[in-house]
């Protein structure tokens, strides 16, 4: 039985039988992490786009677990310029894995990296990821706005777990995740991207009632709480 525990912002662990992976492990500077980010293993790394608040720590943890990074590939480019190991993907594509398999799939958003010197560099287009582990489906939809064509994930893919941004202004507010959860019909959600800080505050409350006014079940996890599914 997979389990899926949340990290914080966007980050979450996703423990199979024989293989663990990570997902926008931003966890040094993020204030409500609940683990340092040497503690964490994995044999994977799932980044959804990078600005520093999904890109994070996957650099500094990557090196110590030799663990592979599957982005983008701009994004692939730019780690590998740092030693890191990584599986180039691209949205639409899926690549099987002796655990399962991983599917790239759209996010509305941006993607840059910032420099020292205060310049970006652009690391390719967002993305969301659509993973098979031990036979379970699990979506993380990365930062995004709602898109109709979330309807069609669901419908290619039958989701156990959804993972959604809620916090509005520069992603999906509860109202569109909510619509999300919809199109998407997993069997169970768990929001992400908010209460991280004060401009990202939103009452979780709002998004679960919305959700299950229309018969979709929500799990709202706290930072080191885990789902076993």
């Amino acid at each position: 039985m997979p389990t899926l525990t949340f990290m914080g912002h966007s980050a979450f662990l996703l423990k199979g039988e024989s293989t663990t992976i990570l997902f926008d492990p931003f966890i040094t500077d993020n204030p409500k992490a609940p683990v340092e980010s040497s503690e964490i293993k994995t044999d994977y790394i799932l980044v959804s786009h990078g600005h520093a608040d999904h890109l994070g720590d996957t650099v500094v943890i990557s090196l110590r677990n030799q663990a592979t990074v599957i982005a983008v590939w701009e994004l692939s480019r730019y780690l590998r310029l740092q030693k890191v190991k990584t599986q180039v993907m691209n949205i639409g594509g899926t690549l099987e894995f002796s655990f399962g398999k991983v599917k790239m799939t759209p996010a509305l958003h941006s993607s840059a990296v910032k420099n020292e010197d205060g310049t970006v560099t652009y690391v390719g287009n967002p993305c969301g990821f659509i993973v098979t582990l031990d036979e379970k489906t699990v979506y993380f939809a990365g930062d995004t706005g709602l898109f109709s064509d979330m309807k069609l994930v669901g419908e290619l893919d039958p989701i156990d777990v959804a993972l959604v941004p809620i916090s509005g202004g520069s992603n999906m507010d509860s109202e569109d995740a909510a619509r999300a959860v919809e199109f998407l019909a997993p069997q169970i959600t768990i929001p992400m991207h908010y209460n991280t800080w004060e401009h990202l505050e939103v009452d979780v409350d709002r998004f679960v009632q919305l959700c299950e006014g229309k018969g979709n079940k929500v799990q709202v996890l706290e930072p080191g709480e885990r789902l076993d599914f």
